[in-house]
């Protein structure tokens, strides 16, 4: 059974001192609600819906976005997506972005759960002009765990290319099987049930800042870490709360942004949980 081919194309311009969103085509399943501005018009948010309530094997997702020259955007999801199992084939998304000069792209989608037996491959390509910047994260359960359900079937490929004027400046790719093995094992999840990862690159980032960020999540019950990068920093989670994964990945975005760009001290999206 084929699955859903959607499609979204979605391109930032810079007028009149404001970011707009001129080039917003989008086919189901995916549909993009109207800009918002809660921080005023230099900072657009949009919020990507996904109207079939979760993937299903077979599905493909494409997404191109574009920021012109001195841009920023914050784009988000209304809620976690799910990835369903009992798959024949894989979910594939890919997702190519495309920054320019100045411009700086926030990418901050809600967690994706997948369901025993799911499988799903995610590519997520950024190419960075000079003095662009993207911040990014990316918030996997594995397993309902909430009814008790382990991912014991299935597989979950994740693969993101950050490139600025031909190159790379950080290449990560991550790869797990449903097994109990790869459950229980050190290098898997060490019977963790989530993983997450930010990444904000483009920029250089102080070791004090590094320092800072480590602190905001010194009271955490699960593993974290935070790697410097010669553009950019990376924080990694591996435990089992959502709520605190999300809490510590806010309080690191909100001080980078504030590193970044001070003059607009960020605004939670509404659609995110308090």
């Amino acid at each position: 059974m084929a699955g859903w081919l959607g499609e979204l194309e979605l391109a930032y311009g810079w007028q009149q001192e404001q970011t707009i969103a001129y080039r917003t085509y989008a086919s189901a399943p995916l549909k993009l609600q109207r800009s918002f501005y809660p921080e005023g018009g230099r900072v657009c948010h949009n919020v990507l819906l996904h109207t079939a309530g979760g993937y299903v094997g077979g599905d493909r997702l494409r997404q191109t976005i574009t920021l012109d020259p001195h841009c920023h955007a914050l784009i988000t999801t209304a809620a976690a997506a799910k990835v369903y199992g009992r798959a024949q084939s894989p979910v594939e998304q890919q997702i190519h972005c495309t920054i320019g000069a100045g411009a700086s792209l926030e990418w901050l989608p809600q967690e994706t759960i997948l369901f025993h037996g799911a499988q799903y491959h995610h590519h997520l390509h950024i190419d960075l002009a000079p003095t662009a910047h993207v911040c990014l994260w990316e918030m996997t359960r594995f397993g309902r765990t909430a009814r008790g359900e382990a991912f014991l079937a299935g597989h979950w490929r994740s693969r993101t290319d950050v490139w600025q004027a031909g190159v790379p400046l950080w290449i990560d790719r991550q790869y797990l099987e449903g097994t109990p093995l790869w459950l229980a094992s050190r290098n898997g999840l060490a019977e963790c049930t989530l993983v997450g990862t930010l990444a904000w690159i483009g920029a250089a980032i102080s070791p004090e800042q590094v320092m800072a960020l480590r602190e905001l999540g010194s009271d955490l019950q699960g593993e974290r870490g935070v790697s410097r990068l010669i553009q950019g920093v990376v924080c990694r989670y591996r435990g089992h709360s959502t709520a605190e994964l999300r809490r510590w990945f806010i309080a690191a975005w909100q001080l980078l942004r504030h590193h970044l760009h001070p003059d607009h001290p960020p605004c939670q999206p509404r659609v995110w949980p308090l």
